[in-house]
């Protein structure tokens, strides 16, 4: 029999430290084309991942250089992020910078979590 042996969680709590805003848009009003912010859905704390660097050349013929992955806490059903939301981190490394969200999961090593994939809108 093998015996026991605890495992620390991958996140906790304590490693939520960047705030985030989910939001969606509309188009604008008018004849002209684009787009404005229409309302912010869900605020958050966050523990922000990039690509790692050893899926940099991966990340690199994929196209997907500049996604994110957002570990959030579990809104259950207050609040469910899909394909038509939007992100923005709150921190002076992110400024200005919109990411749409890509994919939704649970994080299956920790049930409280979820993960936000999300790529840079240019």
């Amino acid at each position: 029999m093998q015996p026991y042996k605890y495992k620390p969680p991958r996140v906790k709590t304590g490693d939520l430290r960047t705030p985030v805003v989910f939001y969606e848009y509309e188009a604008n009003d008018g004849p002209l084309p684009g787009e404005k912010e229409k309302h912010v859905l869900y605020d958050a704390w966050t523990k922000v991942d990039n690509v790692w660097m050893k899926d940099i050349e991966i990340a690199k013929s994929n196209g997907t250089l500049s996604d994110i992955t957002l570990t959030i806490r579990d809104p259950q059903a207050e609040f469910i992020p899909n394909n038509k939301h939007y992100v923005s981190i709150d921190t002076p490394e992110y400024k200005d910078k919109r990411y749409n969200v890509k994919h939704v999961q649970p994080d299956l090593q920790n049930h409280g979590f979820i993960n936000v994939i999300a790529s840079l809108v240019e």
